[in-house]
């Protein structure tokens, strides 16, 4: 941040035309794809300029990967009942025990 903030009192421009804060702000949407084109450009140039940024965007991506490799199925009749049990909630019923 201290060094986007000297730059841009320098005139240079921080690492991919973006500074830190701005992509800390956005990291989560680029990571998962959503966010525009010429956006994820200019993220993607700071990611590799930034030591700092790339290796939080790093550990994010190993994190999502370790979550979703210990990622089980849930069984259809498991979100079947948890559907049912949602609906008789909202419609004031009490929910049957099993």
């Amino acid at each position: 941040m201290i060094r986007a903030l000297m730059m841009r009192l320098m005139g240079r421009k921080p690492p991919g035309g973006i500074d830190c804060h701005a992509v800390g702000k956005l990291l989560q949407q680029y990571l998962d794809g959503h966010v525009d084109g010429d956006q994820a450009q200019r993220i993607a140039a700071h990611l590799e300029d930034c030591r700092r940024c790339g290796m939080e965007a790093e550990t994010y991506e190993r994190i999502k990967t370790s979550l979703a490799d210990r990622r089980h199925e849930v069984p259809a009749e498991s979100i079947e009942r948890l559907r049912d049990f949602a609906a008789r909630l909202v419609r004031g019923e009490e929910p049957h025990q099993p």
